[in-house]
């Protein structure tokens, strides 16, 4: 399934809403110090309901994505039914968070990842910001299918 930036349908909201997180020098953490921006990307295949977010993790003094996180807001049941297959350790790794395996990690990752755990989900009104971005994505992308099927095709 392909994941699209919230920001390519949706630049306004990304720009007020994308989280970011200082990490500041002698706070205790296992990131060093920096600021991290946690860029949500969202599946865009018609009539998909997977119900995750991918979190571009990236930093202001390194190059590049630091570890592509994945995370579900449902329960370990809904990934185990959605895959169609019953495995639940593959569910549980939908819906995380954890490390989406295929995709850029470096050193940071595994801390990233508890950061994201310890912190970012433990914000209720982010995880309810989160859903809501999910839902307008998922609605545009679903309008979009509709309006390409309604295209008139070009006789010849």
């Amino acid at each position: 399934m392909p994941y699209v930036s919230l920001q390519e349908y949706f630049p306004e909201v990304a720009k007020q809403e994308t989280r970011s997180i200082t990490v500041f020098p002698g706070s205790g953490s296992r990131l060093p110090p920096n600021d991290y921006g946690f860029l949500e990307m969202y599946c865009d295949e018609p009539g998909c309901d997977c119900r995750r977010v991918l979190f571009y993790v990236i930093a202001r003094s390194r190059p590049g994505v630091q570890a592509v996180i994945g995370w579900g807001w449902e329960d370990v049941d809904f990934y185990a039914r959605w895959m169609g297959s019953g495995d639940q350790t593959e569910a549980a790794r939908l819906k995380g968070p954890a490390l989406n395996l295929l995709s850029p990690a470096t050193d940071l990752a595994p801390a990233l990842v508890d950061l994201v755990r310890n912190v970012l989900l433990q914000d209720s009104k982010y995880v309810e910001r989160i859903k809501r971005h999910y839902q307008m994505f998922r609605e545009n992308v679903e309008r979009n299918r509709r309006r390409q099927r309604r295209r008139p095709r070009k006789r010849r």
